[in-house]
């Protein structure tokens, strides 16, 4: 059979096939509709729709406005601690001031003989008296009048204290050493001053607020006359 004629019988098969359905009381949306599930109706009217909106909108406002109250309490507590915080660093430092205050200053601790002797022999119990040792033959050098002793002193200083095979060498930098090297050549009252000034802040820094802690300390202050009136007047 030719294939127009299979075409023509499939075509009249598919024409008789939806006249039938159409005489029946079916078309194609009717099909269709048949094989879809109908859809539940609604529970809520329009009204009750709106309530519930309502009432979610309300809880979500005071969800937001217990959230935004937590944080205000948060941020309050926190700049509570910091203030209390900011309160007690102050009161501290004022007291460090005030303790600073207080304690006696290493130079005019040296001024006092007997104070001079307590801190040296405490040096020697710690093995740096080479700082009060260095520190007194630069007072002494700087007394020094005529150039030719100024020269001998200068260079027995540095042989003693600054020369890096020296037994009593003390802690400086090298730039001082060499600088201080360069000119005892020619010295002048004011060549060692860099290094006497380093040496007693290692001192200062150092040495002085554990010998003021010592027994040494607290026994030629017992025994100074007029502990109150010569401690008030190191002092100030």
């Amino acid at each position: 059979m030719p294939k127009f004629q299979h075409t023509t019988a499939a075509i009249n098969h598919a024409w008789k096939t939806q006249e039938h359905f159409r005489t029946a009381g079916f078309g194609t949306k009717n099909l269709l509709n048949e094989r879809r599930p109908a859809m539940p109706k609604l529970l809520f009217s329009k009204i009750r729709i709106y309530e519930f909106k309502e009432l979610i909108r309300n809880k979500k406002q005071v969800k937001t406005l217990d959230v935004l109250l937590s944080r205000r309490k948060q941020k309050n507590d926190i700049r509570c601690v910091l203030v209390q915080k900011i309160t007690l660093t102050s009161d501290a430092d004022s007291h460090l001031q005030e303790d600073d205050i207080l304690k006696p200053k290493l130079e005019k601790l040296l001024e006092d003989k007997r104070y001079l002797a307590a801190f040296r022999a405490f040096l020697q119990s710690e093995f740096s008296e080479e700082n009060i040792e260095f520190w007194l033959a630069c007072k002494e050098y700087k007394e020094s009048t005529s150039s030719s002793m100024r020269s001998k002193k200068a260079a027995e200083i540095y042989h003693v204290f600054l020369d890096p095979m020296a037994q009593k060498e003390v802690n400086i930098d090298y730039h001082t050493r060499e600088k201080i090297k360069r000119s005892i050549v020619n010295p002048d009252p004011c060549c060692f001053d860099e290094a006497e000034r380093l040496v007693f802040k290692l001192m200062e820094r150092d040495s002085c607020p554990r010998f003021l802690k010592s027994v040494a300390y607290q026994n030629v202050k017992r025994k100074a006359m007029g502990v109150g009136t010569f401690h008030q007047k190191i002092t100030s």
